[in-house]
Parts: structure tokens; sequence; C-alpha cells
């Protein structure tokens, strides 16, 4: 080969490794926008409260579009049944929220997992990716409600690199400094979660952790039980956020 065509040769592997990452780089826009329309908000609504909804955390749709999937700690212990308090969804409607009622049909608190069910028309729904293909230091995004409804409910997406696969629970030095939840979290063998490079907030809790490229969800982020066990003896929990496998979410399911 001359050094002339060479050259060329070079130049054109440059422009198309170029093109090829803008490429992929385009895809994370793309994605979002098919993943948004499943992401709902979580929370009870009670008519004689002001206001009369309250938001508790983030959900997402899966299977036949009327299953919703968040965290455990979402949803509230009980309702106030006298005064006709609901749990449901929030989902953004124009400029406010209309709230869908939904029945809790399943629980793990051993993960910190809840499996609801919507009334009514079915949501465009998330596929469930496989959770054995996840790999330190992939990239990838969860999209939820950071701020609850604050601002509004508009659903907001963070990137985040998948940094390490961890246990939940690690013995500590000072078994003093461990509440009561932990010790006994210390007694069964520990199941992995996935540690995040990527700032989430309490309202994050319950939102879907997928593959930008894809949309497929590789875990629900959470923001409370799992930072309660693993930074349990840390005197000043730290900022990393964690998410739950999917595949936990898919035993759920198959209850």
């Amino acid at each position: 080969m001359t050094r002339r065509l060479f050259g060329r040769y070079m130049t054109a592997a440059a422009l198309l490794c170029l093109t090829g990452g803008l490429a992929r780089a385009a895809t994370l826009p793309q994605t979002v926008a098919a993943v948004k329309p499943s992401i709902v908000g979580v929370g009870t609504q009670l008519q004689t409260r002001s206001p009369a909804i309250v938001f508790s955390g983030t959900g997402f749709v899966v299977g036949d579009g009327l299953s919703v999937i968040t965290n455990a700690h979402v949803v509230p212990d009980k309702l106030d049944a006298a005064r006709m308090e609901q749990l449901g969804v929030v989902l953004p409607d124009g400029a406010g929220v209309r709230f869908r009622t939904a029945q809790l049909v399943a629980l793990d608190r051993e993960h910190d997992l809840a499996h609801l069910r919507l009334e009514g028309a079915p949501l465009p729904a998330l596929r469930l990716g496989n959770a054995d293909a996840a790999a330190e230091g992939q990239a990838l995004a969860f999209t939820g409600f950071p701020l609850g409804m604050v601002l509004g409910l508009h659903p907001a997406t963070h990137r985040a690199l998948l940094a390490a696969i961890t246990p939940v629970m690690q013995p500590s030095l000072s078994a003093r400094r461990l509440d009561a939840r932990a010790a006994a979290r210390l007694q069964r063998s520990p199941f992995s979660i996935y540690q995040l490079d990527g700032t989430a907030y309490p309202g994050n809790s319950g939102s879907p952790l997928y593959d930008p490229e894809t949309g497929m969800v590789l875990g629900v982020i959470n923001m409370v039980f799992v930072k309660g066990l693993k930074e349990s003896a840390i005197s000043a929990p730290s900022g990393i956020t964690y998410a739950i496998p999917v595949r936990h979410v898919q035993e759920l399911l198959d209850r």
C-alpha cells in the first residue's frame, strides 16, 4: 500500500469511528423519548387533604401495561380507609397531573420492591433486561422524578456508570454501630447490588436503571433501603447511588 493510499485509508477510518460515535451518542435521546411514557409517580390521593395528592417516589410500567414496579419503602404501610385514601400512580397531564388508582399485589421487603396493578387502560411498558449481562464500567441511565412534584411532574434522566457490583451488606468493624435491621441482614446471605457513579435524589427511588441504547431495564434505583444497610457503619453517609438488579423484579412478577 502506497503512503498516499495509506493516508486516505486512515482518514476514512477516523471518519467512520467519529460518525459511529456520534450515532451511538444520539441513541440516548431516542431511548429517553421512548422510556418517558412508562415513568410514573407513586403516591396517595385523599380528596379532603391539601394537597390531595402526595408523591412518595417513582415507578415504571412493565408487562401488559398495567403492572408498575417501585420500591417497597415508597408504598405507605397503611392507608386512611376511613377517609377513603387511595394508593395509585401520578401521571403528567398537560400543565397538571392526574391520578390513577392502583392495588398493591406483591411486596418483596427483602429486596425493597413492590408490584402495583393499575385499573383502566394500559400504559406503554418497558422491557426487562438480563441482569447477568450488566458489567462493571457499563454506561447506564435512569429516569424518574428526583424532586417529586415540587417543580411539576417532569421526568428527568441521569447518566450513570456501573461502578461496582457489591454485596448489599458487609460486616462492620464495629457491630455496635449497626442497627437491628442491619444486624439481621448479616445473618443471611447478602445479595448483590449495583453501585453507580451517578447522582440520584430521594424522589428517584423506584426509577428504572436501563441500557441507554436498548432501553432494557437492568435495575431499580434505591435511595433509602440500600443506603441504610450498605452505609450503616459510616458516620457521614456518602452520595453514592445504588440499584437493585432486575432479576429480583422478575422474581416478584412471577409470584
